[in-house]
């Protein structure tokens, strides 16, 4: 069966993306379409503030490409890293997801909370272990991020400083790409999502491909954040991943395709 991948491809430019991957050790062709541009910006204040970890009560990573932008910093400055690294270790990293927290340890950093698998779990976590005594968490973020995690912990009076550390917008080939593949590959089997900036980006444009086929597809997300981004757009969602994987999603999926006996 062929599954159409809108998310963003894996950054090892050496190995198949693990969506991909998993979806064809379950028997599935899959594509992947890449649906975001990012533009790092504000870099030189990011770094001002990763250098004075005194300052803060810990650090907060809900997206891979915050991580990117922290790496891109600290590539110039690895001796002075060294220096503070150890300190941001003795405070809470808190991170959503596996690819993140893989990601955080790369820095050489200790991540807490992959497993909470989205923001509002995450917040849940920070709430648990966190107080109003503590310095500000940091929070590198970018310019389409959900208010949740902030909301929640500024309603519980949990000190938060954000950055704004890259700016998301629609990837140039984006409509290109997708018409390109529903005119040689025809209408997939699935179409997964992996974020509300996808369906933003994304979903007219597969609908009206799609035409009169269009509820022959089973439309996959990666998360409940997704799903909900779906749904209000009038879509039915057949599968959500149980976690932001791509064994889970590949599962998902392959359930949604299976007929029933």
């Amino acid at each position: 069966m062929k599954v159409l991948l809108l998310k963003e491809p894996r950054d090892s430019e050496n190995e198949a993306d693990p969506y991909i991957k998993e979806l064809a050790s379950c028997g599935h062709t899959a594509a992947l379409i890449p649906v975001l541009s990012f533009r790092f910006v504000s870099l030189d204040d990011l770094s001002e503030r990763l250098f004075q970890p005194e300052r803060f009560g810990g650090l907060i990573f809900t997206s891979p490409r915050a991580v990117e932008a922290v790496k891109i910093c600290l590539d110039s400055h690895k001796h002075k890293w060294e220096a503070v690294r150890d300190k941001w270790n003795a405070k809470s990293v808190y991170v959503v997801g596996k690819a993140t927290a893989s990601l955080v340890e790369d820095l050489g950093l200790r991540p807490l909370g992959e497993e909470t698998g989205t923001a509002d779990s995450l917040s849940l976590l920070i709430l648990q272990r966190e107080n109003q005594e503590i310095l500000p968490l940091f929070f590198p973020c970018g310019s389409i991020k959900r208010e949740v995690l902030p909301t929640a912990l500024r309603k519980n009076r949990v000190p938060l400083e954000t950055l704004t550390v890259y700016q998301t917008s629609e990837h140039p080939d984006l409509q290109k790409n997708i018409t390109d593949y529903f005119t040689q590959q025809g209408i997939p089997a699935s179409v997964a999502f992996f974020s509300p900036s996808g369906v933003t980006f994304c979903l007219d444009l597969v609908k009206r491909l799609s035409g009169s086929q269009l509820e022959q597809i089973k439309f996959a997300a990666i998360g409940p954040t997704t799903t909900d981004a779906l749904q209000s757009h009038g879509l039915t969602v057949t599968c959500c991943a149980e976690k932001p994987t791509a064994k889970h999603l590949a599962t998902a999926i392959t359930r949604a395709l299976t007929p029933d006996p």
